[in-house]
């Protein structure tokens, strides 16, 4: 047979190329892309505590799982996830929720972590361990505030916030202390000032071939009841320092707040400002020294 009358016989037959098994790609719930979009819009420019929030994929196996006014974290793995903060005790319900809601199974936390021992964010943590079963990990500050429901008595918003319900403790960090699960790594940095048990948590989620430091960085800030002079602390003022300055210097991809506005997660989740910048925390950092200065200088006697 000729070379031609070949090429034509084969032409009418349909031809199998084995190629090996179909690549299948992972569809992971609420991507960014859309999901972030909605978060801002439902969100706008509320802080409402316990306002109902779309989740969304930030980054790799990080999600956002908190309400328009408070942050949660879920950062999965198959041996077991991790929730950082809970949100109020009603807000622990939308955060259940928002797992579910992604697919996932609340059963599946393994640990509960926290920024700091206030009410507003981690006031639902009984609620959230009763749900999942989950280990509660705390400072040794912040335990004695899980052990007893009340605000230490140095804390510069003592007196003016309710009671945390009380929940089991099972693990004690410090500063560089990690939590693992499975491929999941979690460093502590205690960055007290805040609060004195205040945490701020580093990990790395990937997308694929990329991979970026996530911070969950605690508030930082200057914030107290009326009565409170920061100048008359000069111990607390110091910590609240250092605790800067440890943020300033952590590697920052991608920087998650306890309070969506203090880093502008709605417009970054949205797409109109940046998801990622290595300068998140140094600039976040920067902007805290900013708001203590200004606090000390307005305490200052007029002169």
């Amino acid at each position: 047979m000729s070379v031609s009358l070949m090429l034509a016989a084969l032409a009418g037959q349909q031809i199998s190329i084995p190629l090996g098994k179909p690549v299948v790609y992972e569809k992971f719930p609420a991507p960014i892309a859309v999901a972030g979009p909605a978060f801002a819009r439902t969100c706008g420019d509320n802080d409402d505590w316990d306002k109902p929030a779309p989740p969304v994929r930030i980054f790799g196996n990080t999600y956002y799982v908190g309400t328009c006014g408070i942050s949660a974290i879920l950062i999965t793995d198959k041996a077991g996830d991790v929730l950082i903060d809970s949100g109020t005790e009603k807000g622990a319900d939308l955060v259940a929720a928002n797992i579910r809601r992604l697919g996932f199974q609340l059963s599946d936390v393994k640990y509960l972590l926290h920024s700091h021992e206030h009410v507003d964010h981690v006031g639902g943590m009984a609620r959230l361990q009763q749900l999942t079963g989950a280990q509660l990990v705390a400072s040794a500050p912040a335990a004695q505030v899980f052990r007893t429901g009340v605000t230490a008595a140095d804390d510069p918003q003592a007196g003016i916030l309710p009671r945390v319900p009380t929940v089991t403790v099972g693990r004690i960090v410090k500063d560089g202390d990690t939590v693992r699960s499975g491929g999941l790594q979690l460093t502590a940095t205690a960055t007290p000032g805040h609060t004195a048990g205040a945490l701020s948590w580093s990990w790395v989620s990937c997308d694929g071939g990329v991979c970026r430091t996530m911070v969950f960085a605690d508030s930082l800030s200057p914030v107290s009841r009326d009565d409170y002079r920061f100048t008359d602390h000069p111990a607390w003022v110091a910590s609240l320092r250092q605790g800067i300055a440890k943020m300033a210097g952590l590697e920052c991809d991608i920087l998650l707040t306890p309070h969506p506005g203090a880093s502008n997660m709605r417009q970054r989740f949205g797409g109109t400002a940046a998801l990622f910048d290595p300068e998140g925390c140094r600039n976040y950092a920067a902007a805290k020294t900013k708001a203590l200065d200004e606090r000390l200088a307005k305490e200052a006697p007029s002169k």
